[in-house]
């Protein structure tokens, strides 16, 4: 199984806004709350869905508020919008709402959340996830998700601990074997021991001091 074209035009239109906000100046004014909530509240607008998602980009750490406040939004795109934006705005007083979204009922905003704990693109050592409760709900979703597509993303999250945590490995290792959709097969492969990225990611042995 592969991503619909769909899908694939919309995390390429995200990458493409993201590209165009980073290249402009965040602006360090605040943001009123009127006018932070209907820039999020427009994330669910196919139209208006891009500039919205630019303006807040460009402001930064000022837009978090409303975007913490759009994870609660009625429409699944808005929440999913505000997942990846928390993705490049990302600070440690957020972590628990991406953890919190992985119990979505809409499938790609778990997703997004998944993406968003698991990739170390715009991540300080204050805003990685704490693997005591980021890696049972990964596991969870990676065995037990619904969405082939939200259980790739779980194998990657997983991954992140594969050569740390025993119960990783495993996981990954069984999904692997298991797993009905030859999709999440291939990329939990990626990350189970002996896998290519599990080799490409495994601590180098310390050389011994020459005497």
């Amino acid at each position: 199984m592969t991503d619909s074209p769909k899908e694939t035009r919309a995390r390429d239109d995200v990458q493409e806004v993201v590209r165009e906000a980073a290249s402009a100046d965040v602006r360090a004014d605040a943001l009123p709350d009127v006018q932070a909530d209907a820039l999020i509240h427009a994330l669910g607008s196919e139209p208006r869905r891009p500039e919205a998602f630019r303006e807040l980009m460009r402001h930064g750490p000022a837009a978090i508020p409303a975007i913490r406040r759009g994870l609660r939004h009625p429409q699944p795109r808005v929440r999913e919008q505000c997942c990846n934006l928390l993705d490049h705005l990302l600070v440690p007083e957020v972590l628990d709402d991406l953890i919190a979204m992985l119990d979505d009922l809409a499938a790609p905003v778990r997703y997004a959340a998944l993406h968003a704990l698991s990739c170390d693109r715009c991540k300080t050592d204050a805003c990685r996830p704490d693997s005591a409760v980021v890696l049972p709900c990964g596991i969870h979703l990676l065995h037990h998700d619904p969405d082939p597509h939200v259980r790739t993303m779980a194998a990657e999250l997983v991954g992140r601990w594969v050569h740390t945590h025993p119960e990783a490995a495993t996981a990954l290792t069984y999904t692997h074997e298991t797993d009905p959709s030859p999709m999440v097969r291939k990329k939990a492969g990626w990350y189970a021991p002996g896998g290519p990225i599990h080799r490409r990611t495994a601590p180098r042995p310390r050389r011994r001091d020459r005497r």
